[in-house]
């Protein structure tokens, strides 16, 4: 049986943690240096940092905050925003970053993960997806959620694989920050198209809900989660020892 992992997000701000609901309403949290080596001494299998107005604002991603976070953790560290061409890849990877997620500079160059798989390998490539529901299709949203592409997510999510993404980071928008779980009916759609690990990210309120993720979706390889981490409403080593209870594999 495959391991699951559960990774904590930051998303970053102005240099600060932040987090909303429905990708709206964002609130500061905390600093994402201290944050993110808690989580590394706090039995994460990963980390994903997402500079999340860096597309919107039409700005290079912090470097500066990646630099200092990559050199004071030692698991996977995934790295996202204003991530628009090859040369971007170069730059957070030289930062620290093991991964490099893609997400509106895709959808604006649609040979950008090809390129990058071929010159970084499939491994490093995360394609990540914004999804949200309009008039029952799932539908890929950009720029933070803030522009509706009209884009068809299942078909983004085949096309995304067939370019050479190693992993699909589902992000509902639908479900983000709401706490009453993850949205498996999105998961499940993806799932059936995309080979790949994929990571489920939006929902996340309890144990619980990490238990019907990886029960009801066999295709998720990962639950992602930022505020019930980020206060402390749930200890991911207290997650972990419970999924491993309930017959869910984990990394202790």
């Amino acid at each position: 049986m495959i391991t699951k992992r559960i990774i904590p997000c930051l998303d970053i701000r102005d240099g600060r943690v932040v987090k909303g609901v429905n990708f709206e309403g964002v609130k500061d949290v905390s600093d994402p240096v201290a944050l993110a080596s808690f989580y590394n001494d706090s039995g994460a299998d990963e980390l994903v940092f997402y500079d999340i107005t860096a597309s919107s604002e039409g700005r290079a991603l912090f470097t500066d905050v990646l630099e200092k976070i990559a050199s004071c953790i030692f698991i996977p560290l995934t790295v996202g925003g204003s991530i628009n061409t090859v040369d971007d890849f170069e730059r957070v990877l030289k930062c620290g970053a093991d991964k490099v997620s893609v997400n509106s500079g895709a959808i604006r160059n649609p040979n950008l993960i090809k390129e990058a798989a071929k010159k970084y390998g499939n491994q490093c490539v995360v394609l990540s997806m914004d999804v949200k529901r309009v008039d029952g299709k799932f539908t890929i949203f950009s720029k933070g959620g803030r522009e509706n592409t009209g884009i068809d997510a299942i078909e983004w999510a085949r096309k995304g694989v067939l370019d050479g993404a190693g992993e699909i980071v589902v992000n509902s928008i639908d479900t983000d920050g709401v706490k009453q779980g993850f949205d498996i009916e999105m998961l499940e759609a993806i799932s059936n198209v995309a080979n790949v690990p994929i990571i489920a990210s939006g929902g996340a309120g309890c144990m619980e809900h990490f238990k019907d993720l990886f029960n009801a979706v066999p295709g998720v390889d990962a639950g992602l989660a930022a505020s019930i981490f980020h206060f402390k409403q749930v200890e991911i080593m207290d997650l972990k020892r419970y999924l491993i209870e309930n017959g869910i594999e984990m990394r202790i």
